[in-house]
């Protein structure tokens, strides 16, 4: 799709799966039975993949909030260390969490707009687990599920979408009751219950029920490619209506502050990174994508500087290390 890595921030498939034979994860009668879906789950995928086992139990504080800040393992799964685990690919796009809500909450992300590429890999590592284990299925109902709503396909698939031009016009109420009225939800990006922090959402299949894979990828597809087009016109339109100077004086600001600040919160640091990104896209500053923008997002939050900088910071050493860093990055990357 044109201009797609613009709009088009990322792509997920998530696949929810239970073992036949064992209560839901929430219902489960000790650790053994935890410990022992996590043995069948961790043997059957590393037959042919190279993945890293992880016991929430058995991980530091800061680790596991880099695991959630780099959306491999949900907040949820930390509730239950004991009965918790997550395997995880070397490439870090194929995440396996285990005892989260269904005994198996598979998923895969890519950048940009890779609902198929996704859904290929996330399909070859679900059927490598379905040689090894039985799944909890019904002829009528399909794949049976703690939650109601991901019985059948257990499908969900969804994309994170840059909506500037649509937020700022105020469209973004009319996008979401059309998507409701074909199925389809939208959150913010954090999902369920989040905000539309930085001009993200998340637009994704509702219905798992009595439609096909193939029925649900298709649709999210044809949704996603509309609201780019309706987001693409809406810019357009921005760029050179009467809000058209404030709008590039809001993205020149920006790049001044994140250029030349000695001290910048993960919070102020991501609002701006909204308004550079638009800033990009309006042509404000040359650029081939956005994509390097969400990535610096990620890289900048608490655990992921610690881990660069080699050791543990205060808020406000943090906050300046964020500082020196994202100057390097931006003028690296950026051309006025």
């Amino acid at each position: 799709m044109a201009d797609s890595n613009m709009v088009v921030a990322s792509s997920r498939i998530r696949l929810a799966r239970n073992l036949n034979g064992y209560p839901f994860p929430s219902r489960l009668k000790n650790d053994k039975q935890a410990k022992e879906i996590i043995r069948a789950v961790s043997s059957a995928i590393n037959k042919v993949d190279d993945f890293r086992l992880y016991y929430m139990d058995g991980i530091s504080e800061e680790e596991a909030l880099n695991l959630v800040e780099n959306h491999l393992v949900s907040p949820l799964l930390l509730k239950r260390p004991h009965h918790s685990a997550a395997v995880i690919n070397r490439n870090r796009n194929v995440s396996i969490m285990i005892n989260e809500e269904d005994h198996l909450r598979e998923q895969c992300i890519e950048k940009g707009f890779a609902l198929r590429e996704a859904y290929a890999v996330m399909s070859d590592k679900d059927n490598t687990i379905a040689r090894s284990i039985q799944f909890a299925y019904d002829e009528e109902l399909g794949y049976l599920t703690a939650c109601p709503t991901n019985l059948g396909t257990g499908l969900r698939a969804s994309v994170m979408l840059f909506l500037p031009a649509l937020t700022i016009s105020d469209f973004m109420p009319r996008v979401i009751r059309s998507a409701t009225r074909l199925g389809l939800t939208v959150r913010g990006m954090y999902g369920e219950g989040s905000r539309a922090e930085g001009y993200m959402y998340q637009l994704s299949n509702e219905v798992t029920l009595g439609v096909t894979e193939e029925e649900i990828l298709s649709q999210v597809e044809q949704v996603v490619k509309k609201v780019s087009e309706m987001e693409l016109s809406e810019r357009r339109r921005l760029a050179s209506g009467e809000r058209a100077l404030h709008i590039k004086d809001t993205c020149l600001r920006a790049y001044g502050i994140l250029t030349n600040c000695a001290l910048i919160s993960g919070e102020e640091f991501e609002k701006l990174c909204a308004d550079l990104k638009l800033g990009v896209c309006l042509g404000y500053f040359q650029a081939q994508s956005i994509g390097w923008i969400d990535d610096l997002i990620i890289k900048m939050k608490p655990s992921n500087i610690t881990m660069l900088s080699g050791h543990k910071l205060s808020p406000q050493e943090r906050d300046g290390f964020r500082a020196g860093y994202i100057q390097k990055s931006i003028k690296d990357m950026l051309r006025g």
